[in-house]
């Protein structure tokens, strides 16, 4: 038995070996590649490195500093100096597009649509709402529920729902996710679809009954289910 183990031990150590003389065969054989592919991915990340700390991390500074004053005008309702400054300081517009790889620029998009959308140029907010991305979950659901809003005042409800329902799943909370399933129901209604109303409006009442929506939402529930009941 002790010369079976013995035997198998070997077997375990002849075959590290052969494996191990292999690997050496492959990196003599190929060494002239591996030390491409090794230069190659310093220089990948040597030159992230360089993007992040010595161009973008300037450039993210150099748009706050910028954009300050057009939120300051924004905030204050003067929204075509917000959109496009004031000749002291860039507005929205400028900053989305010569800062459009920072954080800023990104921002500056929903600034814009919020602003079109103020202006009642609906098509022109969902085009800046729609280019807007951040990994913010909070603000890029507000901007989703927006663009819900420009597809209602177009009339386009069933567009609107979709956002809203969009909105409500993306960032999960107490406050702004009552207010997008309630306007989702409302939208749901208003396109015939009261099954999907109703669904809406139950989503609302057992999870965020607490709400002041989900206080509000029975007799919109009531009416969802009596329609739905006599379609």
């Amino acid at each position: 038995m002790a010369a079976k183990k013995h035997s198998e031990e070997e077997e375990v150590i002849v075959d590290v070996v052969g494996n191990y003389n292999k690997i050496e065969q492959f990196i003599e054989h190929n060494k002239n590649t591996i030390t491409y592919i090794i230069g190659g991915l310093a220089i990948v990340i040597g030159g992230y490195f360089a993007y992040t700390n010595l161009y973008l991390k300037p450039l993210e500074e150099e748009a706050s500093n910028e954009m300050w004053k057009a939120q300051q005008y924004f905030v204050v309702d003067s929204l075509d100096k917000a959109l496009a400054g004031d000749g002291n300081y860039l507005g929205f517009e400028d900053i989305a597009d010569q800062y459009g790889a920072t954080k800023a620029g990104k921002l500056a998009n929903f600034y814009i649509g919020l602003i079109y959308k103020k202006k009642g140029e609906y098509d022109a907010a969902i085009d800046y709402l729609s280019d807007f991305n951040s990994s913010d979950v909070l603000v890029s659901a507000a901007a989703i529920g927006v663009t819900g809003d420009c597809y209602s005042e177009l009339g386009d409800d069933e567009e609107a729902m979709n956002h809203y329902i969009k909105a409500a799943r993306k960032n999960a909370n107490e406050f702004s996710t009552p207010i997008f399933l309630m306007k989702a129901g409302k939208a749901a209604e208003r396109i015939g679809d009261y099954k999907k109303a109703v669904s809406l409006y139950e989503e609302l009442s057992n999870d965020y009954g607490n709400s002041q929506e989900g206080r509000e939402v029975e007799k919109y529930l009531f009416r969802a289910k009596t329609l739905a009941e006599a379609k």
